[in-house]
């Protein structure tokens, strides 16, 4: 067990520290340099981690400390700033984070010299998590507890400026009492005119049995220096983060940093024109797709009508949002030859096929990794005489994808060639079964010019070169491929996630590090009281994550209970009552996702790599590296490229857009200065109040254990069981959640 407490009493000595803050200011008057870099200071704990890592998710620059470290840097004033060989007053941090605004690590002198560095500079700091008091501009708590399935409100002043992307309501997931939080409502001390102490609200939450209007976050201004200050704890996966997450970063580095953020959502119906199999509620179990044990009676295939196209159309329009079809060609034809000559499904998708996306999943929706052995379950591949597995052959993989080439283009359907996604994600890796990728399913994607391959994000969520494609990983979303109807996704839903002592398979007890186990839910209400809600808050979990990956469902999921439109409306409407217009999310093509993909991870790569850098000074922002890098920048609207047009694009109030460096740095302008100009060093004003964050102790500790934090404070010992670990997530099982093509009644496979 770790212990770390929070904001201890500093010995007075500080005092004389403080008054030598001199050091780190630069001697004369000059237009100070500034380094695009933030300094994150961190003890372990999640809630500074959780700042951490959203920093790198954008691709913000960082410097880290780890206070844990007995070898880590000693924070002085060499560190933080120097003088340049002609003059210039030069900062190497933006910003600042750190687990408080006192952390018990940073010694003295360190706190003394990051308070004249943040003077000196104009740098702003996050305090990550503090107990409320004079030290941060606050009176003591006025409640504690457990805030989750509360709404806080993003103040005006809070979106006036760094969190202009939010509505106001910032909604704290779980359940009312629940142990997945807990903070501290107070209220700001008044202003101090002598020293020009205010505190400005940016995050409250009505006092519970008052009137009162009580303060979560807020900006302490104090002693030339701002502090964004926070009184809760949080994690990086938690919803009420989430939202918050980026209003932090641009307020840290005053919306100037080189990283790019957008929430990115994109959903791909697959098999199109296909039919899927039916789950059987009886037999627990999918039968034809080679799970079911003993006798089970047949279920019906489930596919679409000329009605759910009707309503997907209206769906759509009503929505503003288009979907991404994944075709079979093939059961087109079959199931028109059933029919008599036509299909009725297929007349009404092309009528349609200018509403909708296009993407190639195969003419039939075959295996196209190894030969299954289905005589044995779960399947296994089949092998030779030698043990050598047995791979299906190049011109079927072939034919497969130039049928459906050939279907698309005769059809007059807008798909993108150069697109793919296997049926099954089949023809790469699939473990346990098979370990390699199906050699002749590498050729003939060089062979056809295949650029983009999705591929599923549960079994590998990184992208990677794949023959001529690059990979794109595509999530699942738990609503299962063999259902239509919220009763039999309840139904799989129970004996995939309960125990077999409550009737179901015991997969969440044999996985635990991948599925939690659930009590039974009710067939009638479990999809809206549980299902629904928990796939929104997944779905949103990655859309608020800087995560291209597209979202996969069937087209089971848009005929009878039409689940997938349930789940597309409870995503886009909660994301719309949080986000303003201008933050919209960001729907993309798998080309597109995999070129965002793409970017982000060369960009991490440089990023390691440490050849590009960049910094303000004045109103001047300069990016400078090896010539060729793409480099991504966010700014302030009304900036310019120097003496050019306005920079990359606009969005959630701010501008930001990849940008490729040439032979001399790029330049960009900005509307006003950000960092000012750094003046002559004399005593901090107000040196006692500066003191009283160094002085004053804190009742506050925190203990973490594993996943658990635990928290203790005058009010009592309040224990969090997975503040300190990722959500349980419900993913697909990889066995289960595909399916071979369903051929009509009366039909052959071909």
């Amino acid at each position: 067990m770790r212990a770390f407490r929070f904001l201890p009493a500093v010995a007075l000595a500080v005092a004389t520290a403080v008054i030598g803050l001199a050091t780190v200011v630069p001697a004369s008057a000059a237009t100070s340099r500034v380094d695009l870099n933030v300094l994150v200071v961190t003890d372990g704990n999640p809630w500074v981690e959780g700042i951490r890592q959203q920093l790198a998710a954008e691709g913000v620059p960082t410097t880290v400390i780890d206070l844990t470290s007995t070898s880590r840097a000693t924070i002085t004033a060499g560190f933080l700033a120097d003088t340049l060989a002609d003059g210039t007053p030069h900062g190497h941090f933006e910003g600042v984070v750190l687990p408080s605004d006192a952390p018990s690590q940073l010694s003295a002198a360190e706190l003394s010299a990051l308070a004249g560095y943040e003077q000196g500079y104009q740098v702003r700091q996050v305090d990550a998590y503090v107990w409320p008091g004079a030290n941060t501009g606050l009176n003591a708590p006025s409640w504690s507890g457990s805030l989750d399935g509360t709404t806080a409100t993003a103040t005006a002043s809070a979106r006036a400026g760094a969190f202009r992307y939010l509505n106001g309501p910032v909604a704290f997931e779980g359940a009312p009492g629940g142990n997945g939080s807990y903070g501290y409502l107070t209220t700001p001390l008044p202003d101090n005119p002598a020293t020009g102490s205010h505190f400005e609200p940016y995050l409250t939450e009505t006092v519970p049995g008052t009137t009162t209007q009580g303060t979560l976050a807020g900006i302490y201004t104090s002693g030339g220096r701002e502090q964004l200050v926070l009184t809760f704890a949080y994690n990086y996966y938690q919803q009420q983060y989430r939202l918050l997450a980026h209003g932090i970063v641009d307020w840290v580095t005053k919306g100037v940093h080189l990283g790019y953020w957008r929430n990115y959502f994109s959903a791909h119906i697959d098999d199109l024109f296909n039919a899927n199999s039916r789950w059987s509620q009886s037999g627990h179990c999918t039968p034809g797709e080679g799970d079911c044990v003993g006798s089970v009676l047949a279920t019906t295939p489930i596919r679409m009508t000329p009605a759910d196209v009707t309503a997907t159309v209206a769906w759509q329009q009503q929505n503003n949002y288009t979907l991404d079809f994944l075709f079979n060609g093939g059961p087109s034809l079959d199931y028109a030859s059933a029919s008599g000559g036509t299909d009725s499904l297929t007349t009404a998708l092309l009528a349609n096929k200018n509403s909708f996306w296009w993407l190639n999943h195969t003419y039939q929706h075959p295996f196209l990794g190894c030969v299954q052995n289905f005589t044995v379950i779960p399947w296994k591949c089949q092998t030779d005489s030698t043990g050598a597995i047995q791979y299906v052959d190049q011109a079927t993989v072939d034919s497969q994808i130039q049928q459906n080439i050939q279907f698309g283009q005769a059809n007059g359907l807008p798909f993108r060639p150069g697109e793919l996604v296997a049926g099954e994600h089949s023809g790469t890796v699939m473990l346990p079964q098979q370990p390699n990728d199906n050699p002749n399913f590498l050729a003939v994607l060089s062979q056809n010019n295949i650029q983009w391959l999705g591929v599923d994000a549960s079994r590998e969520s990184g992208q990677r070169q794949i023959a001529s494609a690059l990979g794109v990983p595509r999530h699942p979303v738990n609503v299962f491929y063999n259902v239509s109807t919220q009763s039999d996704e309840v139904s799989e839903y129970n004996w995939l996630y309960t125990s077999k002592a409550n009737g179901g398979s015991g997969n969440c007890e044999a996985n635990p590090t991948t599925t939690t186990c659930i009590t039974p839910l009710d067939l009638n209400t479990g999809w809206a009281d549980y299902v629904l809600p928990l796939q929104e808050k997944i779905t949103l979990g990655y859309v608020l994550g800087n995560d291209p990956r597209p979202f996969f469902m069937h087209q089971s999921n848009l005929t009878d209970d039409r689940l997938a439109l349930q789940t597309l409306t409870g995503i886009l409407s909660t994301y719309r009552g949080w986000f303003t217009p201008d933050t919209p999310v960001v729907n993309q093509t798998l080309t597109d996702a995999g070129t965002t993909l793409q970017q982000q991870t060369a960009w991490q790569q440089t990023l390691t790599a440490g050849t590009v850098s960049g910094y303000i000074q004045g109103g001047a922002v300069t990016v400078q590296g090896p010539a060729g890098t793409t480099v991504p920048v966010t700014v302030p609207t009304g900036t310019t490229v120097t003496g050019g047009a306005a920079f990359g694009t606009v969005y959630g109030g701010e501008q930001s857009g990849y940008t490729t460096l040439g032979a001399a740095p790029t330049g960009l302008t900005l509307a006003s200065a950000a960092f000012g100009t750094a003046t002559t060093a004399g005593p901090t004003p107000s040196t006692g109040i500066a003191l009283a964050s160094y002085a004053i102790g804190s009742p506050h500790e925190v203990h973490r254990n594993g996943t658990a934090v635990t928290v203790t404070d005058p009010f009592g010992t309040h224990v969090l069981p997975k503040l300190a670990g990722k959500p349980d997530e419900e993913l697909h099982v990889g066995s289960t959640h595909h399916h071979p093509y369903q051929t009509p009644p009366g039909q052959v496979k071909k």
